[in-house]
């Protein structure tokens, strides 16, 4: 018999089984499998911009009623940091302001001033814009050495003063914030903000989520905020704000010898009793200075509190209102249209 080299209608093993198991309704598998890459976050920001002297600024008003707050994020943050707040204030019908300090979110960037003083004078312009004589300030980190400066500067603009784990208090600063006033931090922040970074670290986070570890300092929102470093505007005006305040010694500003000058002003302190940016003995010194202030200390919280438990933080906001004297509380509150 001899052999013929006709090619063989049936189908090898291995390939029958496949075609079997896809005709009762099982997928064929695959034979590659594409490499999926980590999603990143998108802040979703939203807001009105005023055009401040030589400053384009990014705010939101939630009009209400009771006294005006004005929420001043921390450095390298946005007003998106007090959104869960926010939903939690505007529910119960508060009046209150969010903005982009100079060189933060979708405010303008660039070459400028961005010291505490300049910082100060943007949130006193904003007010004028919007008809607000005075406001309840609320600073976070950095926001709260800025809304120290407001007190100093314009002091019968604000009628109350609420501290966030406040920058001014002190001079201990982390180890890295102290690294990136040094020169050719510019470099090793644009390698931090590139996507390959970005993607590495959401894959870290999602790595380390998946055996119920969520590091304070290393999540999808930071990760967030580190990949903003990618833009050079960001990343030149975050190392402006940052040398204005901090060199390698630690904090250069410190309001520690003007605290006794707000005795008239009702002041409140609230820390994480965890945080690992600035420590609450900061905040304890300053409450045995300032005659007329109270510390709230959140327990197994760091840095933000008023992202990590909105709910009582907001309570806190709400709550201090009936500190203030009964001629700053208003009976209506005025909103004015802004185009």
């Amino acid at each position: 018999m001899t052999a013929t080299n006709t090619p063989s209608t049936t189908k090898p093993r291995r390939l029958r089984k496949r075609a079997a198991r896809a005709t009762v309704g099982e997928k064929a598998p695959k034979t590659s499998k594409p490499t999926r890459k980590p999603r990143r976050v998108v802040a979703d920001v939203t807001g009105t911009f005023a055009d401040l002297h030589d400053r384009r600024i990014s705010y939101t008003e939630h009009p209400g009623t009771g006294p005006v707050y004005l929420l001043v994020h921390g450095i390298g943050g946005s007003q998106t940091d007090w959104r869960l707040v926010s939903e939690r204030l505007a529910m119960t019908g508060q009046h209150f302001i969010t903005v982009d300090l100079p060189g933060h979110g979708k405010s303008a960037k660039g070459k400028g001033d961005y010291s505490l003083g300049a910082m100060a004078s943007v949130l006193r312009d904003l007010l004028d814009h919007l008809g607000h004589d005075h406001a309840i300030i609320v600073g976070h980190s950095l926001g709260g050495g800025v809304a120290l400066q407001f007190t100093y500067q314009f002091p019968g603009r604000c009628i109350g003063l609420i501290l966030v784990c406040s920058g001014g208090l002190g001079t201990e600063t982390p180890t890295w914030l102290r690294a990136a006033t040094l020169p050719g931090s510019r470099v090793v922040f644009a390698a931090i903000g590139s996507n390959t970074t970005a993607n590495s670290l959401l894959w870290t986070c999602r790595q380390l989520a998946r055996v119920g570890v969520e590091p304070q300092m290393l999540n999808p929102q930071v990760v967030e905020k580190l990949s903003e470093f990618g833009d050079p505007d960001t990343r030149n005006a975050f190392l402006a704000t940052l040398r204005s305040v901090v060199d390698a010694s630690g904090q250069r500003v410190t309001a520690l010898g003007k605290l006794t000058a707000l005795e008239q002003l009702p002041v409140l302190l609230i820390w994480g009793a965890r945080d690992p940016v600035i420590p609450l003995h900061h905040g304890e010194t300053a409450a045995e200075i300032i005659p007329n202030s109270e510390l709230v200390v959140f327990p197994r919280i760091g840095h933000e509190p008023h992202v990590e438990d909105p709910d009582r933080f907001a309570q806190l906001l709400r709550d201090f209102e009936v500190r203030l004297e009964p001629s700053e509380q208003p009976t209506k509150s005025l909103v004015t249209a802004h185009s």
